[in-house]
C-alpha cells in the first residue's frame, strides 16, 4: 500500500492565528508535523510545495451548499445542476454541508446524502442537513431526530424557511418542537444538532426565533439563521440576535446589484454587526453555492434568477482584510473556526498536528494550491484532481 505525503515549505502559516514561517508535513489525510527543515519520510511517496513568500491557510468551511442542486422557482428549467468537485476545490472549500432548499419534492434527502458520500469518496469533507423548507420537513427515517442519530453524515436539520412566502409558515411552537428534535438528536449522537434556517424578506424577519427562545428551553446556538444580509431591516434583527449570543450567518453570494437594491454586502454586514457590539466569533459566512437566488417583486412575481457562487467565500474573506483592514486571523474566522464550532466538527479549520490536512497556499487574493484530506487537489491555480465524471483540462472527449 502506497502512503502519500505532502511537504509545504516555508509558508507564512495562519491557523488562523499567526504561527510564523514554517514547514508543514502531511501524511495520509492528516497533518503530522510543523516546524523547520522537515522532510518527507523515505517510506512515503511525496510532493513538495514551495510556499516561500506566500501564506498557508486552513481549508474553508461552508455550512450552506446546494451541492446536489437547488432552486426551481420559475419552473423546472430553473433547477440548478449538481456541483462538481472542482467547482468547490478551486475556490478553497474543503468542508461543505449540503442542503435541499425550496424543493423537497423532486429532490430528496436520500439523493443529497448520496451526493455527500460521492464528494467524500472524491476527497472532500462533506456533510448534510436533513429536511427542506417545509415543516413538517423531509426526512429519511421517521423523524429528524432519528436521521441525526442514525445516519452518519447528517449534522442537523435545514434549511427550514421562515419569514418567506416559499415556506410553509410554521407556528412558533412548531419551530420550537423542531428545535427540540434537533437538539435531542445532537445530544444522543454527539453531533451539532442545529437547525439551519433560511430567513426570507418577510415582515416577521427573526421574530419567530426570538419567540422560540422565549417559550422553549432551547440553547440559542441550536438555531442558526442565514441570509441575514438580505435586507437592512433583517440585518438590524441580526444585531439583536447576535447581542443575545446567537450566531449570525452572512451569505457571501448576496451583494447589492442592478436586480437587488435591498441587499447588504458581506463586508458591510460584518462591519455593521461588529460596530453594534456583536462578538466577531458569532459571525460566520456561507455561500449558498449552487442555490437559486430569485428576485421577486411586491406581488411575488419572479423578476430575475441568479445562482449562488462558491468563489464568493474566499472573496469575502479577502475583502474583510482589504476593505475593513481586519487581521488575517479575523478575516479567516467566519469561514473556518466559527462554522466548524457551530457544526461541532473537531480537527478541521485549523493547522495542527493531528488535524485533517485541509490547507491552501495563497497570496491573499488568489488560491494557488489546495490540499483536501492530504490530497493535492489544485496546483498552480489549476485542478489536478477531478470528480468521477468531470473532464480534466485538455480532455476533448
Amino acid at each position: 500500500m502506497t502512503v502519500t505525503a505532502t511537504l509545504i515549505r516555508q509558508g507564512e502559516v495562519y491557523d488562523p492565528n499567526p504561527r510564523g514561517r514554517m514547514d508543514i508535513l502531511t501524511v495520509g489525510s492528516q497533518i503530522v508535523a510543523m516546524g523547520h527543515d522537515l522532510a518527507i519520510p523515505d517510506w512515503a511517496e511525496g510532493t513538495v510545495i514551495a510556499a516561500e513568500g506566500l501564506m498557508v491557510f486552513p481549508g474553508l468551511v461552508d455550512q450552506h451548499v446546494h451541492f446536489a442542486g437547488g432552486g426551481g422557482e420559475g419552473g423546472p428549467q430553473f433547477r440548478t445542476p449538481e456541483l462538481s468537485l472542482t467547482e468547490l476545490t478551486r475556490f478553497g472549500l474543503t468542508t461543505v454541508v449540503g442542503i435541499l432548499g425550496t424543493d423537497g419534492t423532486s429532490r430528496s434527502v436520500q439523493s443529497l446524502l448520496a451526493k455527500a458520500r460521492a464528494l467524500v469518496a472524491e476527497g472532500l469533507n462533506a456533510w448534510i442537513y436533513t429536511g427542506a423548507y417545509q415543516v413538517p420537513t423531509r426526512t429519511i427515517t421517521d423523524t429528524p431526530r432519528s436521521d441525526i442519530i442514525l445516519i452518519d453524515r447528517i449534522l442537523g436539520v435545514g434549511e427550514i424557511a421562515i419569514s418567506d412566502h416559499r415556506g410553509s409558515h410554521p407556528s412558533d411552537r412548531e419551530l420550537a418542537q423542531l428545535a427540540g428534535e434537533a437538539r435531542t438528536g445532537g445530544l444522543l449522537s454527539g453531533k451539532a444538532g442545529v437547525v439551519h434556517l433560511h430567513v426570507g424578506s418577510g415582515a416577521r424577519r427573526l421574530e419567530p426565533l426570538f419567540e422560540v427562545i422565549k417559550m422553549a428551553d432551547i440553547p440559542i446556538a441550536v438555531l442558526v439563521p442565514t441570509h441575514l444580509n438580505r435586507t437592512r431591516d433583517l440585518l438590524a434583527d441580526a444585531v439583536r440576535w447576535g447581542l443575545m449570543g446567537g450566531y449570525c450567518d452572512i451569505t457571501s453570494s448576496i451583494e447589492p446589484d442592478a436586480h437587488d437594491h435591498h441587499a447588504v454586502s458581506p463586508v458591510e454586514a460584518v462591519e455593521t454587526l461588529r460596530a453594534a457590539g456583536v462578538r466577531h466569533d458569532r459571525i460566520s459566512f456561507s455561500t449558498d453555492a449552487g442555490g437559486s437566488a430569485p428576485v421577486f417583486n411586491a406581488e411575488g412575481e419572479l423578476l430575475h434568477m441568479g445562482v449562488g457562487m462558491p468563489d464568493s467565500l474566499f472573496k469575502s474573506v479577502a475583502a474583510l482584510k482589504e476593505e475593513l483592514r481586519l487581521t488575517w486571523t479575523e478575516a479567516l474566522l467566519p469561514a473556518t473556526k466559527t462554522p466548524a464550532t457551530i457544526l461541532k466538527l473537531d480537527g478541521i479549520a485549523g493547522i495542527e498536528p493531528g488535524f485533517r490536512a485541509d490547507l491552501m497556499v495563497t497570496d491573499g487574493r488568489h488560491i494557488r494550491d489546495l490540499i483536501a484530506g492530504g490530497r493535492v487537489m489544485v496546483r498552480d491555480g489549476h485542478p489536478v484532481v477531478y470528480g468521477t465524471f468531470e473532464k480534466s483540462e485538455g480532455d476533448t472527449r
